[in-house]
């Protein structure tokens, strides 16, 4: 059975999109309104198929010349001129004067096929751009020879087995001004340029495509100075591998906490909490040790500038330059309002894309909401972390809470999302303002349930054990006040003790003394006892002796 062939466009994300680019021999229209990226579309194009694929390309320009295409695309880094000169690609500008049309009364083609069927056989060209499509017809108000050679076109461009591109200019109420291009059309391309609340972004939509499955969704494409990105919305089917390695945070205490070895790699992980709680010195710390162990990392900050995030870890004993130096660190700086949120998804996926980092940090992802909803922000989120556990790429959020401290909702609503969630909040007690850092879920691993006291001093981070007293947990000057009278009532104790054995001591010395005089009398009482008892049986043995002596001698 027999597909659908395709010519990859070399566009970044068309071609995954249209699952492998544009169909091979066909016509595809490509639409928009003035500004919206036709021209450079249909040139990239051809570029792309001259260097990448060895496929030469015609481009036919109706209101361009070709010296101004050369122009307007060498910011690019495309060099027209050379590509001519290699045989690769050639540029063709057909100027149409509406009046000759007029005085005529006649009307075809066939002059602007023998000319572009001469270009492509000289080049022996895959690939052909006419822009735009209008300017062909500007003359012509007969709708049925409109018609005609339209369709004798399309049919032309197909019989000639080329790749073909033409651009329209949108109408009114129609894809097009005519309206027909967008039926006669294998495939046809819908681009639009948008500005929401001073914010422009730049859409496309496939509207449709003859004999092939291809994304339906509106997609994002940035124009910068490589050319066209397209932002594919990432798979929804939740398949993607996890690793059982661990990333350390940076914070030694913190580890421990979360099962002695750390986050998983290409996890993610939300740090919130109040304005000043040390969310941005918690992402610091964790670049920071990342790089020590050879990762490399972006940073992607919506509210300092990179020379301000250096200065400022440098008070916590973080020394983030050395990893620039390195390039082990890269910085990306922005407002939020620089783009919409599709172009700052697109931005961000791009930069991973180019440095392939092990690592990223978004600090804050709340100021996000300054270009879009809610909803549209958790949307935004939602498919960066597709994208970056797909890659195996770790990353940690820092987000402002705006609500009370107690409240266990993000104002983004991606604590349900992401991996790990750390929340530090604000401790008031006694006149001064402390910080407690809990470790609120952490997916497949044992962690702690405690609260730690979480110290920021000029040697770095630091998580101490917080005090239990009898008012409940007690931080900072508090918890010092009640070790010192911990330690005062335990050496008090000691003194007590102490003072207990010297009496002890004393009355065991007294009784000994006592127990030693009874045991002399005792000993001389009984001495005396003997004495009398030993006498007795002297006497009673001298009597007996003297008894038996008289007798003896009354025998003799």
């Amino acid at each position: 059975m027999k597909v659908l062939q395709k010519t990859p466009t070399g566009i970044r994300g068309l071609d995954e999109i249209t699952a492998g680019g544009l169909p091979m021999g066909r016509p595809t229209l490509i639409c928009g309104a003035a500004g919206s990226g036709k021209t450079l579309f249909s040139m990239e194009f051809l570029v792309h198929g001259a260097k990448k694929y060895n496929e030469p390309g015609v481009f036919v320009a109706f209101e361009e010349k070709s010296e101004e295409l050369a122009i307007n695309v060498a910011s690019l880094g495309y060099d027209l001129n050379q590509l001519q000169e290699d045989k690769l690609i050639k540029l063709d500008h057909v100027h149409i004067v509406r009046s000759e049309i007029e005085e005529t009364g006649e009307y075809n083609l066939d002059g602007l096929f023998i000319r572009l069927g001469y270009a492509i056989d000289s080049l022996g060209a895959k690939r052909v751009v006419l822009d735009t499509i209008e300017s062909l017809f500007s003359g012509l108000t007969n709708q049925a020879i409109l018609r005609a050679e339209l369709r004798r076109l399309f049919e032309w461009l197909k019989e000639k087995k080329v790749t073909a591109i033409i651009t329209g200019e949108r109408g009114a109420e129609t894809l097009t001004r005519q309206g027909l291009e967008e039926y006669v059309s294998d495939c046809v391309i819908l681009l639009d340029h948008r500005v929401e609340n001073k914010i422009s972004t730049r859409i496309l939509r496939i509207v449709k495509y003859r004999g092939s499955v291809h994304g339906t969704n509106e997609y994002p494409f940035l124009i910068d100075e490589e050319g066209i990105s397209v932002l594919p919305v990432t798979s929804l089917r939740l398949d993607h591998q996890v690793s059982s390695l661990r990333v350390s945070s940076g914070i030694p205490a913190l580890d421990k906490m979360l099962g002695g070895e750390g986050f998983f790699k290409g996890g993610s992980i939300l740090v919130s909490g109040t304005a000043g709680t040390g969310k941005t010195s918690i992402a610091g710390s964790f670049i920071n040790e990342a790089c020590k162990n050879g990762k490399r990392c972006i940073y992607f900050a919506f509210e300092e500038s990179p020379q301000q995030i250096v200065r400022n870890m440098h008070s916590i004993n973080v020394n983030l330059q050395e990893h620039l130096d390195t390039g082990l660190l890269q910085f990306s700086a922005s407002r939020p309002t620089l783009n919409g949120l599709e172009m700052h998804l697109l931005s961000i996926t791009k930069m991973v894309d180019k440095f392939k980092p092990d690592i990223i940090v978004l600090d804050p992802i709340t100021n996000l909401i300054t270009v879009g909803t809610a909803s549209e922000v958790k949307s935004l989120l939602t498919r960066l972390i597709d994208y970056l556990q797909a890659a195996q790429i770790t990353v940690m959020f820092t987000a402002l809470a705006y609500n009370d401290n107690k409240t266990e909702q993000t104002d983004e609503g991606i604590s349900s999302l992401v991996d790990a969630w750390l929340l530090v909040r604000d401790i008031e007690l006694n006149g001064e303002r402390n910080r407690g850092l809990y470790v609120m879920k952490s997916r497949g691993m044992k962690h702690s349930n405690q609260v730690r006291e979480f110290v920021i001093s000029d040697e770095g981070l630091k998580l101490v054990e917080v005090f239990l007293g009898p008012e409940g947990v007690l931080t900072g000057s508090a918890r010092e006040t009640q070790l010192l009278l911990e330690k005062t009532s335990v050496a008090l104790r000691d003194h007590a003790v102490t003072r207990k054995d010297r009496e002890i001591e004393r009355k065991r010395l007294v009784l000994e003394s006592k127990i030693s005089s009874l045991k002399e009398e005792f000993e001389s009482l009984q001495d005396e006892l003997n004495k009398s008892y030993i006498e007795d049986d002297l006497k009673k043995n001298i009597m007996e002796d003297n008894r038996r002596q008289m007798t003896q001698k009354r025998d003799e």
